[in-house]
C-alpha cells in the first residue's frame, strides 16, 4: 500500500464556453475500470446530444490502467489532454469526461488541446483535491479526569483525532503517521503519567484537503 498518493473528492463538475463552444467537465473518483466505464456511459446518456463526450483515466496504486478517447474528435486532442492533466496533477484512481456542446467555430488541433486541458483543470479544481495518507491507528483509554487535558493536547497536535468514546472510562481513536509509533506511545505515556492503555489498531487512509499536488 502507498504511504500516501492523491486524488479527487468523490465527484464534481464545472464547465466552460471557449469560442462559443461549451465544454462541460465531470470527475469522479473511481477504483476500478468498470467503475470508469460505467461513469463515463452516464455521462453520455445524460448528455446523449452532445457533440462529443470525450474521456481519460487513471487507476491503480502505480498507474497500471491508463485510458483515453477522442470519442470523434480529432486523434489525441480531447483524450490524452484530459489524461495529461491527471498525470501531471500526481492523481490517482480518477475518471473525467469532458461533454463538448460544439458553438459552431473551429478551434483547431492546438485549441482543442488547449481547451480540454483548461476544461479538465477547471472541473479538477471545482471539485477538490485530497491527500490519501496511511496511518497508524491508536485506541488510547484513560480515566475520566485525564479526558479534558488529554483531548486539548491531541486537538492542538498534528494527530487525527477521529472519535472519543465515552463509556465506563474513555476511549480515544487517534491515527498518527506511520513511523511515529513509538514516539506517540511515549509521549501519551508522559502526558498521562503512564495512566493510560494504549493499543494499536487498524491502519486505514485519512483524507487531507490539499489546495496543491505538488510536493514541498
Amino acid at each position: 500500500m502507498l504511504a500516501t498518493y492523491f486524488t479527487v473528492k468523490h465527484s464534481g463538475s464545472d464547465e466552460l464556453t471557449i469560442q462559443k463552444s461549451r465544454f462541460i467537465g465531470y470527475v469522479k473518483r473511481v477504483e476500478t475500470e468498470d467503475e470508469a466505464q460505467l461513469f463515463i456511459q452516464e455521462i453520455k446518456k445524460k448528455h446523449h446530444d452532445a457533440t462529443h463526450n470525450c474521456s481519460a483515466y487513471i487507476i491503480g496504486e502505480h498507474d497500471q490502467i491508463q485510458k483515453a478517447n477522442d470519442d470523434g474528435e480529432p486523434s489525441g486532442t480531447a483524450g490524452v489532454p484530459i489524461l495529461e492533466v491527471l498525470k501531471k496533477q500526481h492523481l490517482k484512481d480518477t475518471a473525467v469526461v469532458i461533454t463538448r456542446y460544439f458553438g459552431g467555430i473551429k478551434l483547431g488541433a492546438g485549441g482543442l488541446i488547449r481547451a480540454y486541458g483548461s476544461a479538465t483543470s477547471k472541473a479538477i479544481e471545482t471539485t477538490g483535491i485530497v491527500k490519501r495518507q496511511l496511518m497508524q491507528g491508536f485506541s488510547i483509554t484513560v480515566t475520566y479526569p485525564l479526558l479534558g487535558k488529554l483531548e486539548n493536547e491531541l486537538r492542538n497536535s498534528d494527530h487525527i483525532l477521529e472519535t472519543i468514546h465515552y463509556m465506563e472510562n474513555v476511549e480515544f481513536i487517534v491515527y498518527v503517521q506511520i513511523g511515529s509509533e513509538s514516539s506517540f506511545t511515549e509521549w501519551i505515556t508522559n502526558l498521562t503519567s503512564d495512566q493510560a492503555n494504549v493499543k494499536m489498531i487498524d491502519q486505514k487512509y485519512i483524507e487531507i484537503d490539499v489546495l496543491s499536488t505538488k510536493e514541498p
